[in-house]
């Protein structure tokens, strides 16, 4: 069963939030079968996907081609989608490329950094709107972790409460110290949803080729489930092998 925003903001307090990314139709369908209630169609496909070194490349067309892709996998999981670099610099351009992500498939988007204005207008045309403050890799000079020193923490903890102020239902915490972490979650009232943001969030996001160790490169507060770009390997060179010495049987 499909989670909407309030079903899934009574989760805070109540049942972490479990949250993957997912870029393609069989991933998609994986998730949903595993019961994951929320699938963020993150633009972090930029480099997991298209090889690229950051998100800012990433297009709202791009968006909308993996949308449609995962929403056709996880046809009744919450589904997040990207707002992608540049596409809500005002009011009219961030609702006109909202609305090509829900035309898409998403029920709700997201987009990085302290946009009241954008996200209460948003809201106030119907669509819903999750948060994301602590590291903004669209708009980051670095990918350090942020929010260490005083000044960066108290600029974090406005942001966070002025996105919830805003009407967002949920905020992604993403790269800042634990203790932070837990003070942004207790100080709001919506879920927060940590990627590098310490255990004590309301729930974990994790992009789905870090969890599953596809790639060659992870950022330090990614976690490894499985290691399945070595199965692929693994599997290729026994292909490759029977191919070449002529022992391949189709079955």
């Amino acid at each position: 069963m499909k989670l909407d925003t309030k079903a899934l903001g009574a989760m805070k307090g109540n049942k972490p939030i479990a949250m993957l990314t997912a870029y393609n139709y069989p991933i998609a369908r994986y998730l949903e079968k595993s019961g994951i209630p929320v699938i963020l169609v993150g633009d972090s496909l930029a480099m997991v996907e298209r090889g690229l070194k950051n998100t800012r490349s990433v297009t709202i067309e791009h968006m909308q081609y993996h949308v449609e892709a995962v929403r056709r996998g996880a046809p009744n999981t919450h589904l997040i989608g990207d707002l992608p670099y540049q596409t809500y610099e005002s009011i009219e351009d961030a609702l006109k490329n909202s609305r090509l992500l829900i035309k898409a498939g998403a029920d709700s988007v997201k987009l990085e950094g302290p946009h009241p204005e954008i996200i209460a207008s948003l809201v106030a045309n119907g669509i819903a709107v999750a948060g994301h403050t602590g590291l903004t890799p669209q708009s980051a000079s670095h990918l350090r972790q942020v929010g260490k020193n005083a000044e960066e923490a108290q600029r974090i903890l406005g942001e966070a409460e002025a996105i919830t102020r805003a009407g967002a239902f949920l905020l992604v915490l993403e790269h800042i110290p634990d203790k932070l972490g837990e003070e942004v979650t207790n100080s709001i009232s919506i879920p927060t949803v940590g990627i590098g943001a310490g255990p004590h969030c309301d729930g974990q996001v994790l992009v789905i080729n870090d969890m599953l160790g596809i790639g060659d490169y992870w950022p330090p507060f990614s976690k490894q489930y499985a290691h399945v770009g070595q199965i692929v390997k693994e599997a290729a060179d026994k292909f490759k092998e029977e191919v070449e010495q002529r022992s391949f049987l189709s079955k």
